[in-house]
C-alpha cells in the first residue's frame, strides 16, 4: 500500500487518550479532541465502543477524516457482534483511509450484555482463531472451508490486491493471565484496563511475555499499553463521575470484577459488599452514566482508596502517576477519563520527568 504514514514522528508516541471517554450524547466531540491530541503531539488515539452513539466504524472514520499523523485505534470491540468479513472490512477500510494510521483492538465482551444480546461470550479459542482469519483477509487470501472456534466460513474473500497483513495491529483487551498469555502467543498488542495498579501492570507484562517466548516470538515486539483514569485538579462532581462513578461501574460488571480484583490481590468481600448495599443493588444501568453526586457520595464510601490507582491531583502527581506504569514495565500509556483539553496542562510536567533514554530502548511506537 502506498501513502503510508509515519506516525513515528509523534512528540510523544508512547502516549495515548481516549477519546469520548465514559458515557456521551454528543459524539461529534470526538472531532475537536482528536485534533487536539494529534496538535498536542499524542501516538494515539483510542476509540472505545458502547451501543447507543459510539459505533466503532463510524468513530474510526470520522478521526481519521480530520487528523493526518496519530495513529487511530479501536480499543475495543468485540469479535463475534459483526460477522469476520465485515469486521476484516472495517479495518482494511480504516487502514486505507487514515494512511496506515489505523490499529484494531478487540475483546471478548461482558458476559451479561452478551447473554443478553443472544452471543456467546468469546472463549480463547475464537480470539486466537480470530487473530489468524484476519490476516489471511487482509493479506488477500481466499479462504475457503473455514472451520474454526470462530465459526463454519464456506468462503472468505475481501479481494486479492489487498496488502494489510502486518500493517494493521491487532491488539487483545485482557485481564487475565491466560488471556495476557494467549496475546504474547498471537497478537502485536495488549491493551490492560484501568486501575491495574504497578504491580498488576508488572505481573501482566510477565504474563504477556512467558506467551510470547512459549510461542517463539520476541517479547518485544509485543507491545503492552497500560490505562490511566486521569483528573487533573479536580473539582468534587469531577472526580466523583470521572474516577469513583467509573470504578463503581467496572465492580458493577460480573466477572470482569472477580479478574480486576484477582489481578490487583484485592479483598473479594469487600466487592461482595459493595454489590450488596442498596445503593448498588437497586441502580438501574450502569453506575457512570446513572448515579446520581448524593448515590456517588455514598458509593464512594463502599470502596478502599487503595482501589483507586489513578492520576488525581495537580499536573505533577498526575505526570508521576504515567511516569510510573512505565517504570512498571508498560509500553504504552492510555489517558482515560479526561479529555485532551482537560489534560493538557500535564504534559509539560511529564516532559520534565520523561525517560526518554528508557523510552528509545523499547524500540518503535506501541503498535
Amino acid at each position: 500500500m502506498s501513502d503510508v504514514i509515519d506516525v513515528s514522528t509523534s512528540r510523544y508516541p508512547e502516549l495515548g487518550c481516549y477519546l469520548l471517554p465514559g458515557h456521551t450524547r454528543t459524539p461529534a466531540d470526538l472531532l475537536d479532541q482528536v485534533r487536539a491530541a494529534e496538535a498536542l503531539g499524542l501516538g494515539t488515539a483510542w476509540i472505545s465502543e458502547r451501543v447507543d452513539v459510539k459505533e466503532m466504524g463510524v468513530l474510526v472514520g470520522a478521526a481519521a477524516a480530520v487528523t493526518q499523523r496519530i495513529r487511530i485505534c479501536a480499543g475495543v470491540t468485540n469479535i463475534n457482534t459483526r460477522h469476520p468479513i465485515i469486521t476484516a472490512s472495517l479495518a482494511s477500510t480504516a487502514s486505507r483511509l487514515s494512511g496506515g494510521r489505523f490499529a484494531l483492538g478487540v475483546g471478548r465482551g461482558i458476559g451479561v450484555s452478551m447473554a443478553s444480546w443472544g452471543v456467546p461470550v468469546a472463549t480463547n479459542a475464537m480470539l486466537e482463531d480470530f487473530a489468524g482469519l484476519m490476516r489471511r483477509l487482509w493479506a488477500g487470501e481466499r479462504v475457503f472451508g473455514h472451520e474454526g472456534a470462530l465459526g463454519s466460513y464456506p468462503y472468505l474473500h475481501q479481494a486479492d490486491w489487498l496488502d494489510e497483513a502486518g500493517r494493521i495491529p491487532l491488539l487483545l483487551g485482557a485481564y487475565g493471565p491466560k488471556s495476557l498469555e494467549l496475546a504474547g502467543r498471537c497478537f502485536d498488542g495488549v491493551i490492560l484496563p484501568t486501575y491495574f495498579s504497578d504491580a498488576a501492570v508488572s505481573r501482566s507484562v510477565e504474563h504477556v511475555r512467558r506467551g510470547a517466548e512459549l510461542a517463539g516470538r520476541d517479547p518485544s515486539k509485543v507491545k503492552v499499553w497500560a490505562m490511566v483514569a486521569t483528573v487533573c485538579d479536580p473539582d468534587e462532581e469531577r472526580r466523583l463521575r470521572s474516577i469513583v462513578g467509573r470504578m463503581a461501574t467496572y465492580l458493577q460488571a460480573p466477572d470482569l470484577a472477580e479478574l480486576l480484583i484477582a489481578i490487583n490481590g484485592w479483598d473479594a468481600a469487600v466487592l461482595d459488599d459493595f454489590r450488596a448495599a442498596p445503593v448498588v443493588a437497586g441502580m438501574r444501568g450502569g453506575i457512570d452514566s446513572t448515579a446520581t453526586l448524593d448515590e456517588l457520595r455514598e458509593i464512594e464510601k463502599l470502596i478502599p482508596p487503595e482501589w483507586f490507582p489513578a492520576a488525581v491531583g495537580d499536573a505533577a502527581t498526575c505526570a508521576q502517576r504515567w511516569l510510573d506504569q512505565f517504570k512498571a514495565g508498560a509500553d504504552g500509556m492510555i489517558i482515560h477519563a479526561s479529555t485532551p483539553q482537560q489534560f493538557e496542562r500535564i504534559l509539560p510536567e511529564y516532559e520534565r520527568i520523561r525517560d526518554t533514554a528508557h523510552l528509545a530502548g523499547r524500540g518503535k511506537p506501541p503498535a
